[in-house]
């Protein structure tokens, strides 16, 4: 405690002196003046570089939020498709057939809802990450028409038939979109809407990373676009 009491008092002796001699100098109001305005410019500039950075993240998020919508991506297919079914008795002596030309005709949809997906900002560095897109949903909403129906009274067609024929119709349907250019028109106007993210961070100075990998361009979402 006595060593703590002598340090004060020469700490006391050495700043008294130098405090009334700025005040005898009449030099005071300067240095205040300075000390003040020093101070506020630093609280200023500080203060709009944080303020900066916060108003360029709510910009982004804000164009994140614009982009997180249903994408929905629209085509129609026809197909024929004939159907035979056969029931055999009395070790396949007897047999009764039924079959019918069925043409169907499909409305097909591809969407992406961006609602669903992820991203980090990270103001420090700057950074936003996309960190997760979803997959893309396909409904087939197909209308069938049957022709030629022949059936037998001992062979009718019935519920479980009309599922059979849907679900191979479905299947036929699936096969067609995956030879088409409807799934890549799909994911070109998913990328379309990805890229106004990127617009926006390279306007703002900030880097856009997707797949572990940065994102300069349009073609970079191209190369590194994993659903």
């Amino acid at each position: 405690m006595a060593r703590n009491a002598s340090t004060e008092t020469q700490v006391k002796n050495l700043l008294v002196p130098i405090i009334q001699a700025i005040f005898k100098s009449g030099k005071v109001v300067y240095i205040l003046i300075i000390a003040v305005i020093l101070y506020f410019g630093y609280q200023y500039f500080t203060q709009k570089k944080e303020d900066n950075i916060t108003f360029n993240s709510d910009l982004i998020e804000k164009e994140i939020k614009n982009v997180g919508k249903l994408v929905v991506t629209e085509g129609k297919f026809s197909e024929v498709v004939t159907y035979k079914d056969q029931q055999k008795y009395l070790m396949d002596l007897v047999s009764f057939e039924k079959k019918a030309l069925i043409v169907a005709n499909a409305d097909v949809t591809i969407a992406y809802d961006l609602r669903q997906i992820k991203y980090d900002i990270d103001q420090e560095n700057k950074t936003v990450t996309i960190t997760f897109v979803p997959e893309p949903e396909v409904k087939i909403n197909q209308e069938l028409q049957f022709y030629d129906v022949d059936q037998s009274r001992f062979n009718p067609f019935g519920a479980e038939d009309y599922n059979k024929i849907n679900q191979k119709v479905k299947q036929v349907i699936a096969k067609k979109i995956e030879k088409s250019s409807l799934k890549a028109n799909a994911e070109n106007r998913l990328l379309s809407e990805l890229s106004k993210i990127l617009i926006v961070t390279n306007t703002m100075g900030w880097t856009l990373k997707y797949n572990g990998n940065v994102i300069q361009k349009d073609a970079d979402f191209n190369a590194n676009f994993k659903p």
